[in-house]
């Protein structure tokens, strides 16, 4: 069996249907439904158990059978204040995960994140080394969660601590795509904007507050879920290792831009206004991310990245602009 947490949400859910779809239908779901609606995320979904997330430590005493866990799980919002919950659930969840896996020998893939670089000053390569990591700064909550994961690995595996043979932080940049819809406010561009494209009126992206970049001009490494689906399921099939590796395509592109794709995939002329940046954001707010992919390309993975005008098309024809939206 597999266990996939978080496996309700955008990443997870998209990798459960990926192993449902190579014939694997023994996987067992950990996360909260919530009254969101991300149940229809595994509406078409085959799983042979489900296990509320604050259950899993004691559903896995004793456990045997246990194929891999994909640890996709997280409060994964960037604007979250609360220290102790973010403690909870990314932090002391995941180290009772690593834990397990390690007494067990059980292969653990996790998430980490793009937000572990912070400003990116110290630039965006996947450095397993405690001393690389230990130069990041993440600008928010969350980002500094998954760092100290990354960190928490990087000390055993120096140090001879405890860690199974396969043990892979994925650090995510922008990943955009179906099964995002319960998102809110941490949805991509083109699936809040979507509606507003479509009926071909303006839409609002933030002003930069940084001489040299425009309006608009702020980048990200976008990256489709297709694509990262393909990444996580490499590194499962892959060799055993401990290591932290960059999920993005090494191209970064602006948010104008990815609108523009927007407008395009809906087939209407391009209309954008920009807005101040709320204050919140101002200090803690990434300009441009990159992933550097040299790490991931050495360690075998060969396949090509979708561009953002070709996922962007894609999402919006084969689910955005659909009845059924869901994979």
């Amino acid at each position: 069996m597999i266990i996939v947490t978080g496996a309700a949400g955008f990443i997870g859910s998209n990798i459960v249907a990926a192993l449902n779809e190579r014939g694997i239908n023994d996987v067992v779901l950990c996360d909260w439904l919530l009254s969101d609606l991300r149940w229809q995320n595994l509406r078409k979904r085959a799983f042979t158990d489900f296990v509320f997330p604050e259950d899993l430590p004691r559903w896995l005493e004793g456990r045997s059978g246990v194929e891999a866990i994909i640890h996709m799980g997280a409060n994964s919002s960037t604007k979250v204040r609360d220290g102790d919950e973010i403690m909870r659930k990314n932090f002391l969840f995941t180290l009772s995960l690593i834990d397990w896996c390690a007494k067990t020998n059980v292969p653990l893939i996790y998430a980490s994140s793009a937000a572990t670089y912070g400003d990116g000053e110290s630039g965006f390569v996947d450095d397993i080394s405690f001393d690389a990591l230990r130069k990041l700064r993440p600008l928010n909550l969350y980002g500094w969660s998954k760092h100290q994961i990354d960190l928490l690995v990087a000390q055993r595996l120096r140090s001879g601590g405890a860690l199974p043979q396969k043990c892979i932080g994925l650090k995510f940049f922008n990943v955009y795509g179906q099964n995002e819809y319960h998102k809110g406010d941490m949805a991509s561009v083109v699936c809040k904007m979507f509606e507003t494209a479509r009926r071909g009126e303006t839409i609002s992206l933030f002003e930069s507050c940084r001489e040299g970049v425009p309006h608009g001009g702020q980048r990200r490494d976008f990256i489709y879920v297709d694509d990262v689906v393909s990444m996580v399921l490499w590194c499962l099939d892959a060799m055993a290792t401990v290591d932290v590796f960059n999920i993005g395509t090494g191209e970064a592109r602006s948010f104008a831009e990815m609108t523009q794709a927007l407008f395009a995939a809906v087939g209407k002329e391009p209309a954008i206004q920009y807005t101040p940046m709320p204050e919140l954001l101002r200090d803690r707010y990434q300009y441009f991310t990159q992933a550097s992919m040299a790490r991931f390309r050495a360690a075998g993975y060969a396949a090509s990245f979708t561009s953002l005008e070709q996922g962007v098309m894609h999402y919006v024809r084969n689910y955005l602009s659909r009845e059924d939206r869901y994979r």
